[in-house]
């Protein structure tokens, strides 16, 4: 189905055993002297990712992304963090910034990705860059014409493994051979999967493995082939490289993903080492003694997009794959961790509305919970005896913290002068029940200041995926639309993760049906409580939200306003324009073959009749995930009918919106939407 990946945003720092309390804040001014959180504050908002522990422990190395409102653009870079809180060291400076930040295992170099230099050099991708952490400038490492999108170093930091993309010949269009124009030559398309987000049409250009010698400046090919390979990591003894990758006799027609190993040296033997008929992938993690591979392993190819990931180990040598979080009926999430003594494993549990850190012994056992209460958790980074991990909360943006004696002890304050001035509302979670009898789970943000007994216009806050969940985590779009007067209300419909695999899969090829029975149901449920006023209730949401909200006021014309956003109705026209041709073939099959199925499944553009809810429609322009037609076809149906609605189209954009100013002008237009039909004229002026 429609991806659409939370942004993760909060970094914690624990150690191995223990639950994680939190210390309150300190210095913060009284509630009644905070403002409601306002669009000027969607600009200050800091965010932090990627924690990398130095190896000996005493420093958190995390990417802290900020906004330039005056170049209206987005920026990235890379800051220190000392264990002991006391310095903050900014290692990296707009506008060239960067990502990525890995430590050399000796500790003496601070690698990170970046693209900066000339205007050609530019062209080239983003490049490695090294750091001394004894002092100097950061210094250009690499030069590889296709761009590095990953890298790994060795154990003797000697040698980085790198992701290098092909170089693309229509790059310089001079040089290609038949072609000696400067004007760019035609795309010639003949792969199966041929278009994708952001990188537009697929031709020849694979991405493949380089073994880089940091002191040469050389790099060697290390993979090669019509293959995608990525998710590098080198052996304890750093002879051989793990990695994964699509190598089926057509790649582009499944996702079939397995775990490899090559010998690290130019020309070296591959083996495959796992064989399930599905995707398995993450980063592959090694044991200390080098004997084992944990990796994740996905769903068979028919079930890919509710996939619910299991923990898995196979011999490095080769051998049969185990799993060991088979009885856990929860996604894992990567990375994954071993445990320095080398008999356990790390890794995220997506657990109905939270996330945790959990432990799982290599032999097998029970998942041990690690942390606990009512937040998120990912990403964990290890080093010196130190664990970092990102987590959030309903009311914490992302921050570093070290665990000590079982306390949480703040390292950064990327966001603490602004949302000192903040009040925030209450969430709080909330369980309703469908019309079928299935039981769903979400949250409910209420305005600060919420008055008991009183009728508030609700809006149900629809999230993407469907593979994903709304979550224990600080969600700006909630939080305004809750400082504004609305009830928010983010449900986990069947779809969503979190709640086993049996609540995942249930919308398997039944799009729009039960989703829409447990977003009716909660509504229900809010009007039953008091607070949802039934005559005042909007729907929205983006990507597979989007299309969910075209299901649901085809559905129900209880909503007296409703917001879909990079969504699509007409599935039919979807099979071709969209980069979803692989889960088609294996959930519904391609249109000659099961017309009538596409047909229902596309019930919303050939029900347009039904809809009375005005409807905002927004996209943006080159968006290959969900296209812009999506939403035409919709806006043009409902104009013929005379309904109200609107398109918005965001030049340039993809299928997340990346330039500072239009992701201000989309919560402006949610809100401007929201209060014309919700509100009393009166009411929304004086908001």
């Amino acid at each position: 189905m429609k991806t659409s990946a939370r942004l993760s945003s909060v970094v914690v720092l624990v150690l191995l055993a223990g639950s994680v309390s939190a210390q309150p804040a300190s210095g913060t001014p009284a509630a009644g002297a905070r403002r409601p959180i306002s669009l000027d504050n969607l600009a200050k908002v800091r965010t932090v990712r990627d924690p990398q522990v130095s190896p000996d422990g005493k420093w958190v190395a995390c990417t802290v992304g900020t906004v330039d409102v005056e170049k209206d653009r987005a920026e990235t870079g890379i800051v220190l963090a000392s264990w002991d809180g006391a310095r903050r060291l900014r290692m990296t400076t707009a506008p060239e910034g960067g990502t990525q930040p890995r430590f050399s295992p000796d500790g003496r170099w601070l690698s990170f990705l970046s693209k900066r230099g000339t205007e050609e050099e530019k062209k080239k991708g983003a490049q490695v860059w090294l750091l001394d952490r004894t002092g100097g400038e950061a210094v250009k490492l690499t030069d590889l014409p296709g761009g590095v999108s990953d890298h790994a170093w060795s154990p003797d930091s000697k040698t980085l493994v790198l992701v290098a993309s092909d170089p693309d010949p229509d790059d310089e269009p001079e040089k290609k051979e038949g072609w000696k124009r400067k004007t760019k030559p035609p795309i010639v398309v003949d792969r199966y999967y041929f278009k994708e987000d952001k990188e537009g049409y697929l031709r020849h250009v694979r991405s493949h493995l380089w073994l880089f010698d940091v002191a040469a400046r050389k790099a060697d090919p290390l993979t090669s082939g019509p293959y995608d390979d990525e998710l590098p990591s080198f052996s304890p003894d750093g002879r051989q490289v793990a990695f994964v990758s699509k190598r089926g006799e057509d790649p582009d027609r499944g996702n079939d993903s397995n775990v490899f190993v090559v010998e690290a040296r130019a020309g070296g033997a591959l083996r495959q080492l796992t064989t399930f008929p599905g995707e398995d992938g993450d980063r592959p993690a090694w044991s200390p003694d080098g004997k084992w591979i944990a990796y994740l392993q996905g769903e068979e190819a028919r079930f890919t997009a509710y996939a619910q990931r299991k923990l898995a180990v196979v011999p490095a040598a080769g051998g049969p794959a185990r799993l060991l979080t088979a009885s856990l009926d929860r996604p894992v999430e990567g990375p994954v961790l071993f445990t320095p003594d080398g008999k356990g494993l790390l890794f995220s549990v997506v657990d109905d509305s939270s996330q945790w850190l959990g432990r799982v012994p290599l032999a097998g056992g029970e998942v041990e919970r690690l942390t606990t209460g009512p937040r998120v958790v990912e990403a964990p980074s290890q080093g010196g005896g130190h664990l970092a991990i990102l987590s959030a909360t309903d009311a914490e943006l992302p921050e570093v913290f070290a665990l000590e004696a079982g306390r949480l002890r703040r390292l950064t304050h990327e966001n603490d002068e602004w949302l000192a001035t903040i009040r925030l509302g209450t969430t709080e979670e909330i369980t309703s029940r469908s019309r079928d009898g299935a039981e769903v789970h979400g949250l409910v943000t209420k305005p600060a200041g919420y008055v008991a007994g009183t009728k508030y216009p609700t809006l149900l806050h629809v999230h993407g995926g469907p593979n994903g969940q709304d979550d224990h985590a600080f969600d700006f779009d909630r939080e305004l639309l809750a400082a504004n007067g609305y009830v928010v209300l983010a449900m986990n419909y069947r779809g969503s993760s979190g709640r086993g695999e049996a609540f995942q899969k249930a919308i398997w090829a039944q799009w729009g049906q039960k989703e829409v029975l447990d977003l009716l149901g909660a509504v229900d449920a809010a009007v039953a409580a008091g607070y949802a006023d039934p005559d005042r209730l909007g729907i929205g949401g983006w990507s597979y939200g989007g299309i969910l909200t075209d299901y649901t006021i085809a559905t129900d014309a209880r909503f007296k306003a409703a917001i879909s956003g990079a969504g699509s109705a007409n599935q039919l026209t979807m099979y071709g324009s969209d980069e979803y041709v692989v889960q088609y073939d294996n959930e519904v099959g391609p249109p000659w073959k099961s017309p009538d199925l596409w047909l229902k499944l596309s019930y919303p553009f050939f029900h347009a009749d039904r809809i009375r809810t005005p409807t905002l429609f927004l996209g943006g322009e080159k968006d290959f995930n969900v296209p812009l037609a999506g939403g035409e076809q919709m806006y043009q149906a409902l104009r013929s009918l005379g309904v109200p609605s609107q398109l918005v189209v965001y030049p340039d954009q993809f299928h997340g919106l990346t330039t500072p100013s239009y992701r201000r002008d989309r919560l402006e237009r949610y809100l401007a939407w929201f209060d014309r039909y919700l509100k009393a004229k009166g009411e929304a002026q004086a908001k």
